[in-house]
């Protein structure tokens, strides 16, 4: 039986993996209690003596956690920022993989953000085809439930007396420096950073990414957009669909709860919308994670998961 061992299993993304493999008989939890999770030495040890380390911790606690590892035969999936653009790392988005045997054969494997997961999902297959140019200037608009910024965000979304200004989405990352833009120029052999608008909006969880291109920016047309898409994606967690909309409308959260991924491309053959649709916490976080650890174990890749 495969043991594992979540650190940082009090947040978000953390809690939602413990709850996807508690109830799995395959797999063996190492838990630590709470006067515990926080000590180093527990954590070395627990981290020492598992198959397979989920880090779902700030980015210096991850660092540090994988200095405490000693076995080499402990695979870390790391759901942090800290090691996404480390080419000593394996960067876990099998569908974006020359092969699933990438993940296999890791031992040290770097979580895509939601964000990123997003972007990449739609760019890397088209820059990598040639349809779409590298030296692109491209944009970015990222809507998200508010979930994905962790408890303190979640708290102040669900208190009471919360601030007024929550009732309508917010612009942040503002000064063009999140945390995922590094990850989404490299998966996507991009020359110029795109510029990115992230949004958190007043709802639970669910992400929309859309990146808009011109005519002007491809090596091709939109059809030819389609069919990269139709040719990467034949998995079983990201699908392509020709048609999307819902009665004109496209709701950010269709994925709630879901950990699969969904990719359309809208607009006409001058202006195009390339668009991905997944939840935050799923695709964007603990479910890819779930995904990266079934596939290091050789079973089916939605194992437990809700497609």
């Amino acid at each position: 039986m495969t043991k594992i061992f979540i650190d940082g299993s009090a947040g978000t993304t953390g809690l939602r993996i413990f709850d996807r493999l508690k109830d799995r008989a395959d797999i063996k939890l190492i838990t630590l209690s709470d006067d515990l999770r926080k000590d180093i030495n527990a954590r070395k040890e627990a981290l020492n003596n598992c198959d397979i380390a989920f880090l779902c911790l700030p980015d210096k606690a991850a660092i540090e956690a994988v200095s405490l590892i000693e076995n080499e035969n402990v695979a870390v999936i790391d759901t942090s920022t800290a090691h996404r653009v480390n080419d000593n790392w394996t960067y876990g988005f099998p569908e974006l993989l020359e092969s699933y045997d990438v993940i296999r054969n890791s031992k040290r494997i770097a979580n895509p953000g939601c964000h990123a997961s997003g972007f990449n999902a739609l760019v890397a297959p088209l820059t990598k085809a040639g349809v779409l140019k590298n030296d692109v200037n491209l944009s970015c608009f990222s809507l998200t439930g508010y979930s994905g910024g962790g408890k303190q965000m979640i708290a102040e979304y669900e208190g009471d007396n919360r601030e007024v200004l929550l009732d309508a989405p917010r612009m942040y990352g503002l000064a063009q420096s999140h945390k995922h833009i590094p990850e989404m120029v490299k998966l996507c052999n991009l020359k110029n950073a795109p510029a990115f608008c992230p949004v958190v909006a007043d709802y639970y969880a669910g992400m929309q990414v859309t990146v808009p291109i011109f005519k002007s920016d491809l090596n091709g047309t939109i059809n030819d957009i389609k069919d990269v898409y139709k040719s990467v994606y034949t998995g079983k967690l990201v699908h392509f669909v020709e048609n999307a909309d819902e009665g004109g409308f496209m709701s950010s959260n269709a994925f709630n709860l879901k950990d699969d991924m969904q990719i359309t491309v809208c607009g006409n053959d001058d202006r195009i919308l390339l668009v991905s649709r997944f939840d935050n916490l799923g695709k964007g976080a603990s479910g890819s994670a779930i995904q990266n650890m079934n596939i290091l174990l050789g079973v089916d890749e939605t194992t437990g998961l809700n497609i």
